[in-house]
């Protein structure tokens, strides 16, 4: 979320307005599987409800399916993404189970008795790593857009999220943002957002890695009253899904902004405790900065440090406003980066993240999206293809973040921001089998000379053919295949339909003339 006004008063006023609206605007009534309200729900009751949301569908996910033998993808173009940089024309790649077990070159003999995808005409490469987002305001997406930062929260997205979020919003509108980066490529991505079990049951229903669990912050949210109730269940999320194949559990503070440091700390501990990454907002406005001095006598990212809480797999999304210092004390811990260009883009920021000085520094750094209602879509190809402009702009420097350093940000890169680079972000042998194939015989990306500049400037996620999760085929010939897409899609126009109902509302009780 972007602040442009500095010191504490503006930030409580923009919370203030938040607290505001949940309080006024009535609350679509959604109940939990078992027909039971939930604590959302219970308290919109109380506040006049609009209609009834059945949640269709949603019951324990099932893990992924077994896996059906080993599987060879023959004939393409392998970009390994390894520290060397290595390229396979015509190569194989054998996935057993849910790992890659070996590379074959071009002419070596293949295995016998293997599932075979033919990659011919097509680039083989790591599955993308989205390290920042709100996956579930998919169902916000276009809801209103080019306007100044306190007209579209109070008067768009407050309202909405006040009137509609429950698990149920939650769960389908995830699962309608898995699908749309499945598609485009996207293997893992990093959340965080409220009604975490349904974030991460949609994950796995959609067969998508997701990073994501506890997300505290410092005033009365839809999911928990305060950030001390968000914590006293979370061990039991946590404890739940440390050893998931697909759901990396972690800890998410929003921003030192909206939640004492006394609670950032006591989220950053419970990561601590599990060794899971941590998710906070970092320094997406100057005026962070100032608030966090006047609340606690540090710099944002001072304050982190004085926690302990800069370390590897802590992720500081956006970190646009970092001045010499900052870069220095992040380079030191290990922490790491998400930059998400188009968002900030769009949202009005005034500069760039630095960017090339945090790599050279030695800081890893991934890309995100942010949240579909501020950037407004999935496709990391885009992402990368803006990170690397808009350095090249603000720096005047057209070598500045080169191709190759760009389409490593959204794979090896990502994995090092998230500290699982030992299990993703490269097609090296026993790494986990977070596959995409990308089709070059498409009129946009031929004739093929160079593969980074084709990745980065001109391929797009429709280009994406098939994408293999954790060794599991989950989209093939562009169709997704774990879950009924038109179902998706038809659940998420039924909470159009009513976000319509509900914004009619809120423009009558604004002008009842």
């Amino acid at each position: 979320m972007l602040i442009p006004v500095p010191g504490v008063e503006y930030h409580r006023a923009i919370i203030d307005s938040y607290l505001a609206t949940i309080q006024s605007i009535p609350k679509v009534i959604h109940l939990d599987r078992d027909h039971t309200p939930t604590r959302a729900s219970a308290l919109a009751a109380r506040l006049a409800p609009l209609s009834l949301l059945l949640l269709l569908g949603c019951g324990d996910a099932p893990g992924p399916p077994p896996h059906e033998g080993p599987l060879l993808i023959d004939g393409g173009t392998v970009i390994v993404m390894d520290e060397s940089g290595m390229i396979l024309e015509g190569a194989a790649m054998l996935v057993e189970g849910t790992r890659i077990s070996a590379l074959i070159a071009a002419g070596d003999p293949r295995p016998a008795g293997a599932r075979v995808i033919d990659a011919t005409g097509h680039l083989v490469i790591p599955g993308l790593i989205n390290t920042h987002g709100h996956a579930a305001m998919s169902l916000l997406r276009g809801l209103a857009d080019d306007l100044p930062l306190l007209t579209w929260l109070n008067d768009y997205i407050f309202p909405a999220e006040a009137a509609l979020v429950a698990p149920d919003f939650v769960y389908w509108g995830t699962l309608l943002s898995a699908v749309e980066m499945l598609k485009g490529g996207t293997t893992t991505f990093a959340d965080m957002y409220y009604f975490r079990t349904d974030i991460a049951r949609a994950a796995i229903d959609a067969g998508i890695r997701a990073v994501t669990g506890p997300h505290i912050i410092g005033f009365p949210t839809p999911d928990f009253a305060s950030p001390e109730e968000s914590l006293a269940d979370a061990a039991e999320f946590m404890e739940h899904y440390r050893d998931h194949p697909t759901v990396v559990p972690a800890v998410a503070a929003h921003a030192l902004y909206t939640t004492p440091l006394e609670a950032v700390e006591n989220a950053f501990r419970l990561a601590e405790q599990y060794d899971a990454p941590f998710l906070i907002h970092a320094l997406e406005d100057p005026s962070e900065d100032v608030a966090a001095r006047e609340l606690t006598g540090m710099g944002v990212v001072e304050a982190l440090g004085s926690i302990g809480a800069l370390r590897p797999g802590t992720v500081l999304a956006h970190s646009i406003y970092l001045s010499d210092e900052d870069i220095e004390r992040i380079a030191a811990s290990g922490a790491g980066i998400a930059h998400n260009p188009q968002s900030n883009m769009k949202l009005g920021v005034a500069r760039a993240a630095p960017v090339a000085e945090a790599l050279a520094a030695g800081i890893p750094v991934g890309l995100g999206t942010d949240g579909p209602a501020s950037n407004n879509d999935l496709d990391m190809f885009d992402e990368m293809d803006a990170a690397a402009k808009v350095q090249k702009f603000m720096l005047g420097d057209p070598a500045a973040l080169p191709a190759e350093t760009v389409f490593r940000m959204a794979t090896m890169g990502g994995a090092r921001v998230l500290n699982l680079h030992d299990e993703i972000g490269s097609l090296e042998p026993g790494k986990r089998a977070d596959i995409v194939l990308l089709d070059t015989r498409r009129p946009g990306l031929t004739p093929l000379y160079r593969v980074y500049s084709h990745l980065v400037y001109a391929a797009r996620g429709s280009d994406v053919s098939t994408v293999i999760v954790n060794g599991r085929v989950v989209v093939r010939d562009r169709q997704i295949l774990t879950v009924d897409e038109e179902q998706v899609m038809e659940q998420a126009r039924g909470f159009g339909d009513r976000l319509r109902e509900v914004m009619d509302s809120v423009a009558a009780a604004r002008d009842p003339g």
